[in-house]
């Protein structure tokens, strides 16, 4: 497919540190494709295991918190990206997780069914997270290249059992210069792009220890998940209480 010639148009977005350039389409490039409602908004695949539920919902539940003020993002958990640089525009890509910025936080105000880059002005994802299982799915290579095509500034890998079998590590970030993606170095790994870094991170909710992935800030230090902001704000109000203090007047 012949790919229409693009224009670059450079997005500020509140609260971010640096600018990030994304493609911006010509408004009757994308006529003819079909529209939100006429494509399928799955791919009707089960997820492997509970992780690939699990881990993205963390990243976008923190992500409302840290980002509460904000309107101009979008993350998204195994959803259909469509998109023009593929074989065919009805047929997406499913990454695990994905984060793109520029973006109406709700559609039109109203939920996403899918990510359909023609009708987000040309904005493709900043972040595609993949979480490989016991069945690879194509994750260091034919999906490598899907994101590469579209443009995906930082590919995410993250292979906690199945890396050796993989020979590659266990969490592994890729960025995009010149074109390629290339291997980065660090974890937790910053992006500026984004005004985020993102690492691995023992949790133990419920009793229970599991290793997860996580947002940090600019000095490596992790952001709280929402239910340990909950557990340090009953232990303060804890405190209040033994001091004769009402936490409720404070």
């Amino acid at each position: 497919m012949t790919l229409p010639e693009l224009k670059s148009s450079t997005i500020k977005t509140p609260q971010s540190p640096i600018a990030f350039t994304c493609p911006m389409v010509k408004s009757d490039v994308y006529r003819n494709l079909p529209t939100s409602d006429e494509l399928p908004d799955s791919d009707d695949l089960p997820v492997d295991n509970e992780d690939q539920n699990l881990i993205p919902n963390v990243l976008l539940f923190l992500l409302k918190v840290l980002w509460a003020q904000r309107t101009d993002w979008y993350f998204g958990a195994d959803m259909g990206i469509y998109h023009t640089t593929g074989a065919h525009p009805r047929v997406p890509v499913v990454p695990d997780g994905f984060l793109s910025l520029g973006v109406e936080r709700r559609k039109g105000g109203k939920s996403r069914r899918s990510y359909i880059t023609w009708e987000e002005n040309g904005v493709v994802p900043i972040l595609t997270l993949e979480i490989v299982s016991w069945s690879p799915g194509g994750e260091y290579d034919e999906k490598l290249e899907i994101y590469r095509k579209l443009g995906v500034l930082y590919y995410v890998i993250y292979n906690p059992e199945f890396w050796q079998r993989d020979r590659h590590q266990p969490f592994e970030v890729y960025k995009l210069i010149d074109g390629h993606y290339q291997l980065q170095i660090g974890e937790p790994f910053w992006m500026p792009e984004i005004g985020l870094g993102i690492g691995r991170f023992q949790s133990a909710t419920d009793g229970t220890p599991q290793e997860l992935l996580c947002w940090f800030d600019a000095q490596g230090t992790r952001y709280p998940t929402p239910e340990e902001q909950a557990e340090r704000a009953e232990r303060l109000a804890a405190r209040l209480r033994a001091l004769g203090e009402d936490p409720d007047q404070i």
